[in-house]
């Protein structure tokens, strides 16, 4: 797909968004994001034709991209009647959720622990030309206190507990989603209300653990 006919990923991603709207999402700007960013070039060329299906792949590293479903519906949770400003992703991995992020923030800061795994997503992102979205390599657990605060923060793998620096670079009225737990995970939706920290816990899921260091 990634070589051949243009007008089959598209037809592909529109099956995809339709899908999604089956699922449940409900937000159309994030359904016109998932739309327009190119999945299947997020991945390896010889997984490209199982781009669009609702499932995460393996991007190396022994990390995947999330299925399609989940990267929806935690942005959806983030967005929920509001922009998302200036966003911290954690786990950049390949690029994809920068790039849907990209379509709906002001700023993205996307970082990644794992040094190959963050030259692959510059490598995905650089035919995009996104001005508004920064990598860097970091220790996702300690945060980007350089351009801190966030309005919006996404985490994608699992806590055990919400790391206390994430929570410090929220800002006020900013909300954070970070997947939390062991073998059993839960979405946990934290909004800061001027210094009161609200919690909400969402859908099951499986993410791969969130790890400290960088590789």
């Amino acid at each position: 797909m990634r070589t051949g006919d243009a007008g089959q990923a598209v037809r592909a991603r529109a099956r995809m968004v339709e899908r999604l709207r089956a699922q449940g999402i409900r937000d159309e700007r994030v359904l016109g994001a998932m739309q327009s960013v190119p999945r299947h070039m997020f991945v390896d060329e010889g997984l490209a034709y199982s781009a669009y299906d609702d499932t995460p792949l393996p991007i190396g590293f022994q990390q995947t991209i999330s299925q399609p479903f989940i990267v929806a519906r935690m942005i959806e949770l983030l967005r929920a009647g509001r922009e998302l400003g200036r966003t911290l992703e954690v786990g950049a991995g390949c690029g994809y959720q920068a790039a849907v992020l990209s379509q709906l923030a002001t700023e993205v800061y996307a970082v990644e622990r794992i040094r190959p795994l963050l030259d692959r997503a510059r490598a995905n992102l650089r035919p995009l030309r996104l001005p508004n979205v920064r990598l860097k390599l970091a220790d996702g657990n300690l945060g980007l206190p350089e351009a801190a605060p966030f309005d919006s923060i996404i985490v994608a793998a699992a806590a055990i507990g919400l790391p206390p620096a994430l929570k410090t670079q929220l800002a006020p009225g900013g909300r954070l989603i970070v997947p939390v737990g062991g073998a059993d995970q839960r979405l946990l939706l934290l909004e800061r209300q001027g210094n009161v920290f609200r919690e909400s816990w969402h859908e099951a899921v499986r993410f791969v653990p969130l790890l400290a260091g960088i590789e």
